[in-house]
């Protein structure tokens, strides 16, 4: 079926169900960013690929809400499918929820299935539409999975267990993390929702999600004991004794029955609203005691130990090897022919592949060559594929899971000779990338006060980028992880010692290029400037691949920022360089050739 012909279908079931307007979420029980193919519904009705799409149709029109990242991919896939397309946070545009409540203002109807909105979204979005008079009704059952042919199959994959040597904590050291956090705040039961924090909880890996390391689960950790919901299929007998006095293992169906017997008894629940799908809430309602609050989960899992960081410094190696290897061959191939975005990143991943832990890529690979480049999240398709030539910029975002870390890295490219612009721009995100990795800050702030020293440069002349600046990333886990983040949008968590974030400020010119320079930070303590009375905190840089000198305009550098590129080009080629054979090496002391020629006297 087409589009249209989906949507048409759609609509004929909610006029069974007597609702005037359906939402679609990009959401799934779990509130992943990116779920399984089974679960991938709002692609199914809209045809958006990107990773954040929420749908709603009416009987008459409907429109899908994206971010900045995939304002142009989303006018491109939308193209004859008679959705319209609102851009998030931008001036004029409504949010969902003020357009569906305007839609059914005065007594319309508007249909959710409550295991893809989590509580707080679903709370804000019943509030929204009552103020106008309308309302929202859940329905036990998805009414896209009602039409959808030839919809994929759960993943079978077994799930993997992961020795304390590369978790650092035994799962029964961090049981009891979570229960002294539960005690606190008087609660017996705490529901686990989030597929990275079950997977981090119990020190097991699976392969139920394509670039994310974690398996269909929910899990119930009480005063006493620890219930695992999952396929009992996938449970391998090492997994069983991994288990063994520590969790219990049920059927991945049976935890409403659970939670309504735990209620029963009197239990006080610990909630996370933003991670915990509102159709777990449903037997609780009127039933237990609830309270409501990020999961301590979020926050010990975000908060890397020594084993961890380790594990990291080593995955970075490995994987600036690999990147080594493909920026080498991009240079001396591209000149030749053949080359193009799809060739590029399989090539990558082939290098990726022969590192040792391996385990998959962290997310798609981006490789977006010339105008390609500046649409945010690009995706090449055997559609769009188009080759590489011997000029303009490309731009290569991309990373993998090993078992000691996750890796996320941005390179841009000079194909050829760049333009003065093209300089010019990219030694501006470079000033704002440095402006981050050197920024020295007091305990207690968050990433969002942090993000002007990545845009200055930008906004000194009139540019912006229209994504965050950083994320968290997750150990051998997520590689987009809360709660903190550097970006205007982030709530205001506080960034702590043993986070892992990124580093990637960008520009994007529509229909040219696209610009971004990533790497990996870890927030450390700052000896020098911490006294007894106020700690401070800074950032290390962890990834290890050089950044294209031929695009820097060094004249926009000051002294200071030149010294930190050499000084980071330097630490690549002591880590790297033992490493690789004499060619790579060569290649690479090349690349990472200092600048104080350039300096001022």
């Amino acid at each position: 079926m087409k589009i249209k012909e989906r949507i048409a279908k759609l609509r004929q079931l909610m006029e069974t169900e007597r609702i005037q307007a359906y939402l679609v979420p990009s959401t799934d029980p779990h509130q992943s960013e990116y779920p399984p193919e089974f679960w991938k519904r709002s692609q199914y009705i809209s045809g958006f690929t990107g990773s954040a799409g929420d749908v709603a149709i009416t009987m008459d029109q409907g429109g899908l809400w994206t971010d900045g990242r995939y304002f142009l991919q989303a006018e491109s896939q939308l193209k004859g499918t008679g959705l319209d397309l609102f851009k998030m946070q931008t001036p004029d545009v409504p949010k969902l929820e003020e357009w569906l409540a305007e839609k059914l203002a005065g007594g319309g109807v508007l249909g959710v299935d409550p295991r893809v909105l989590s509580v707080e979204a679903f709370s804000d979005l019943k509030k929204a539409l009552e103020d106008k008079g309308a309302s929202v009704k859940t329905i036990d059952r998805n009414l896209v999975d009602e039409i959808w042919e030839q919809r994929p199959s759960p993943s079978d994959a077994p799930l993997e267990v992961l020795p304390v040597e590369i978790t650092g904590q035994s799962t029964e050291q961090k049981l009891k993390c979570i229960r002294e956090k539960m005690a606190k705040k008087d609660c017996s039961c705490h529901v686990l929702c989030s597929l990275d924090a079950i997977a981090w909880t119990f020190n097991m890996r699976g392969k139920d999600i394509d670039y994310n390391p974690v398996f269909i689960s929910y899990a119930l950790i009480t005063t006493d004991k620890a219930i695992l919901f999952i396929d009992p299929e996938k449970a391998t007998e090492s997994v069983r004794k991994h288990l063994d006095d520590l969790a219990e293992i049920r059927p991945y169906e049976e935890i409403s029955d659970c939670l309504k017997l735990e209620a029963e008894k009197g239990a006080k629940f610990w909630i996370d609203p933003k991670a915990t799908n509102k159709w777990l809430m449903l037997p609780l309602e009127g039933k237990a005691k609830v309270h409501k609050e990020r999961s301590p989960v979020a926050d010990l899992k975000s908060v890397k130990n020594d084993t961890e960081l380790k594990g990291f410094s080593t995955c970075m190696a490995t994987d600036g090897v690999a990147m080594v290897r493909f920026l080498k061959w991009l240079e001396e191939s591209v000149p030749e022919g053949g080359v193009t975005e799809i060739s590029a990143a399989d090539k990558l991943e082939s290098f990726r592949r022969q590192g040792e832990g391996f385990a998959g890529l962290s997310f798609p690979t981006i490789a977006g060559y010339a105008e390609h480049g500046a649409i945010i999240h690009y995706q090449a398709t055997p559609e769009t594929d188009v080759p590489l030539k011997p000029r303009g910029l490309l731009l290569v975002d991309s990373g993998a899971q090993y078992r000691t870390g996750t890796t996320d890295i941005t390179r841009t490219v000079a194909l050829g000779n760049p333009t003065a612009e093209q300089r010019e721009m990219f030694t501006r995100v470079l000033k704002g990338h440095i402006g981050i990795a050197t920024l020295k800050f007091p305990k207690g702030t968050s990433g969002r006060q942090l993000e002007l020293a990545a845009r200055k440069p930008l906004w000194d002349i009139g540019k912006n980028y229209n994504h965050g600046t950083g994320h968290g990333v997750g150990h051998y886990l997520n590689v987009h992880e809360g709660p903190m983040a550097i970006s205007s949008r982030e709530p205001g968590v506080p960034l702590q010692a043993g986070n892992v974030l990124s580093n990637e400020p960008g520009f994007y010119k529509t229909g040219e290029y696209g610009i971004r320079i990533e790497n990996l930070v870890v927030v450390e303590k700052q000896e020098e400037l911490s006294t007894e009375d106020l700690e401070f905190l800074s950032f290390d840089t962890i990834t290890l691949c050089p950044i294209d000198t031929t695009l820097v305009a060094t004249e926009l550098l000051t002294d200071e920022e030149k010294e930190w590129l050499d000084d980071y080009h330097r630490q690549v080629c002591d880590r790297l360089s033992p490493l690789l054979d004499e060619e790579h090496r060569i290649w690479l002391e090349c690349k990472s050739r200092p600048l104080r020629s350039f300096r001022s006297v």
